[in-house]
């Protein structure tokens, strides 16, 4: 039995992994996958399922930590990334910047936490985030410069790292996506895909890290001996898959930009549709 819930958890650990920085919603996935299908809350209720889901969250952020990790080094002034990734006439990405794209989100998600957490987690409201997120995706690639101004993260200004922390925003709605809403933003805002995807997932590892530590501390207790070998097996099982979901995104986002993520995510919606009602 237990060699089951481990590979349940191995499951679970999967799909956060994949799809937590693709602009996909890692919301909508968890209803598929574990509402419909695993039922964490039953086999992980005595060890703290939403506990679980914060620890294999922090196998996820690891992976942009090491997929980024000279870039935050450097952010951290321990170090000097390679001069080919400085933007032009040696301009960086400064810490200051990331911190003033967190700003918005971090004060809307503290001041309405609790209403979030009441009203927005339900499947319908995670229907609407998928579908309008899909749209907003595919207005930022019809919409968007042909021809980018800011081609890497050292380019991007304050007052871009300001507007897209504002859109970023829009992803506390449960199923818009933090990834789908802040690569769109960036985007309409003269970003190429590549530029707003690394701006994204370095203001990810903070925001993140913060939430989940947070958690983990509220829900100590569930940090057994008995828990350890599902949360590591969870953990591992989002580092690894983040990992290799991480890198092939960021190869692949300035060749087929966002629509056939949009289109993918309707597609999600209209399953998750199907089955629920």
């Amino acid at each position: 039995m237990e060699l089951l819930l481990i590979i349940k958890a191995i499951i679970l650990g999967l799909v956060e992994g994949l799809t937590e920085f693709a602009p996909v919603s890692s919301t909508g996935h968890m209803i598929i996958v574990d509402d419909m299908w695993l039922q964490s809350e039953e086999f992980l209720g005595k060890y703290g399922a939403n506990t679980f889901k914060v620890v294999i969250q922090l196998g996820s952020i690891l992976a942009v930590v090491v997929t980024f990790k000279d870039r935050i080094i450097d952010l951290l002034g321990m170090g000097r990334i390679k001069s080919k990734l400085s933007g032009q006439g040696g301009i960086r990405l400064k810490l200051s910047q990331v911190f003033v794209g967190l700003i918005p989100a971090g004060i809307f998600g503290v001041l309405l936490e609790d209403y979030i957490d009441e009203y927005l987690f339900s499947t319908q409201t995670v229907l609407i985030g998928l579908v309008i997120g899909a749209i907003f995706m595919i207005i930022a690639d019809r919409f968007g410069p042909k021809t980018p101004k800011i081609q890497t993260v050292d380019q991007i200004t304050y007052k871009q790292a300001l507007t897209i922390g504002l859109i970023q925003c829009l992803s506390l709605w449960p199923g818009f996506s933090r990834s789908g809403s802040t690569i769109s933003g960036g985007v309409l805002l003269g970003l190429s895909h590549r530029a707003a995807a690394d701006f994204t997932f370095i203001m990810a590892v903070p925001i993140m890290a913060g939430a989940s530590f947070l958690s983990l501390l509220k829900n100590w207790q569930y940090m057994t001996m008995d828990a350890l070998p599902f949360f590591i097996a969870g953990f591992i099982s989002a580092f690894v898959f983040a990992l290799i979901s991480i890198r092939f995104f960021l190869k692949l986002i300035d060749k087929i930009k966002l629509v056939p993520f949009a289109i993918y995510r309707i597609l999600l919606a209209l399953i998750i549709f199907l089955v629920y009602f």
